[in-house]
């Protein structure tokens, strides 16, 4: 295998004194085009273009001589490290970092990054990062081809955001554009690129100034501790459907997490919804009832977290919407699972009030394809300053796994 190998960083300014040393000792280099362009880059090295960083760490490994990977920004950041360090090539790697990309964006926008976000967007999984930009207020995206400003933008659709476009960062062609998200995908963007995408209301730790933990707006520690809050929380007096013990079984079941999209259906109050949201994920509230929806979205600010409100009446309203990993179902009977059931979320939560609609709903689970899980949950509560019982809930959990292909 190689004797030694040293990544670089380089973020457009001229090379360490560390780096060119390295650099000059390289019997291979590994870079991008721009980088083996680099007059420091030893004429006689074996020159590797970098695609796929795999198929490069496979050739060092089995280079005798001195190897050097050259990469964009901080290598050690979203970067060509951890590749080289799979235990598989049996690399010893050396690190000269630079500016990461993600810090120069911010830079150049004069802006603090300690509560961003910073997700990868691929082709294959941008929806996820797109689910991020939904659900917090400064997010930065590392793009690629494929999954740039624009198919973001496209993505977002009727969430509004401004992005701030860093194209080509360190070189002589950089250039920093400042628009509304619904403008970006008239335009071609040259890679690579960084986007800084800001916008909804600010988040309960984000209000607080000055945070101790890096991307702090997740999980909102300023806000209540704690989840399936009571229902004083959300202003009192929810629904049948959104009583605290209900919910929280649902939303143990559902696991929302960063990157997700949650429809919550039949949202009534919003506190399924909220409390989906304060895990960090990306939400899409549902109702028919346009006052339940100003109820959703009032509740929504006060709790400091994004949700995306939707006037319509299922299933019909669905059809427009983004695809679902998980979604809670509050109301609209079996032809609402079955519409949600088309669109394969990984879970779908439910829950009936009767026998009789606790098999239909079942049914509808299953014949979407999925596995069925059903409990009876009895609540009781309890008046402590005399020990009666105050009230009692009996409801039908439906739950739905979806069933994988063979």
């Amino acid at each position: 295998m190689a004797d030694r190998v040293t990544v670089i960083g380089w973020d457009g300014s001229p090379l360490t004194g560390a780096a060119r040393s390295a650099l000059g000792a390289a019997t291979l280099v590994a870079g991008a085009a721009h980088h083996l362009a680099l007059p420091e880059v030893p004429p006689n090295a074996e020159r590797i273009r970098l695609g796929s960083v795999t198929l490069a760490a496979r050739r060092i490994a089995q280079h005798r001589g001195t190897a050097v990977v050259l990469a964009d920004g901080d290598p050690g950041f979203f970067g060509v490290v951890r590749t080289l360090r799979a235990p598989e090539y049996g690399l010893e790697v050396e690190v000269v970092p630079a500016v990461s990309s993600v810090a120069a964006a911010f830079a150049r926008a004069g802006m603090p990054w300690d509560d961003a976000q910073v997700v990868v967007a691929h082709s294959r999984d941008l929806r996820r990062a797109v689910n991020v930009c939904r659900a917090h207020t400064k997010v930065a995206v590392l793009t690629s081809p494929g999954a740039g400003p624009a198919e973001l933008a496209l993505l977002l659709g009727g969430v509004h955001r401004t992005f701030v476009i860093c194209e080509e960062l360190g070189t002589d062609r950089e250039r920093v554009t400042v628009l509304t998200s619904d403008k970006a995908a008239d335009h071609v963007w040259r890679d690579p690129n960084v986007v800084i995408v800001i916008g909804g209301s600010p988040g309960g730790a984000a209000a607080q100034g000055t945070g101790w933990i890096a991307a702090h707006e997740v999980g909102h520690p300023a806000g209540p501790r704690g989840w399936g809050l009571p229902d004083g929380a959300y202003g009192g007096a929810l629904g049948e459907g959104e009583a605290v013990q209900l919910r929280t079984a649902q939303l143990a079941r559902l696991g929302p997490q960063v990157g997700d999209l949650v429809w919550d259906i039949g949202t009534g109050s919003g506190a399924a919804a909220v409390e989906a949201a304060r895990f960090g994920a990306a939400v899409i509230a549902v109702d028919a009832d346009a006052d339940a929806c100003g109820r959703a979205a009032a509740v929504a600010r006060r709790h400091g977290v994004q949700l995306q409100v939707v006037h319509g009446r299922a299933p019909q309203i669905l059809e427009d919407l983004p695809e679902p990993d998980v979604v809670r179902i509050g109301g609209g009977g079996a032809a609402v699972v079955t519409a949600c059931a088309d669109r394969r979320p990984e879970r779908i939560v439910t829950h009936a009030a009767t026998r009789d609609e606790a098999e239909a709903l079942g049914r509808a689970l299953a014949d979407g394809g999925y596995e069925v899980e059903c409990a009876l949950l009895q609540s009781v509560g309890m008046d402590t300053t005399a020990w009666v019982e105050r009230e009692r809930s009996v409801v039908f959990l439906l739950g739905g796994y979806r069933v994988p292909h063979p």
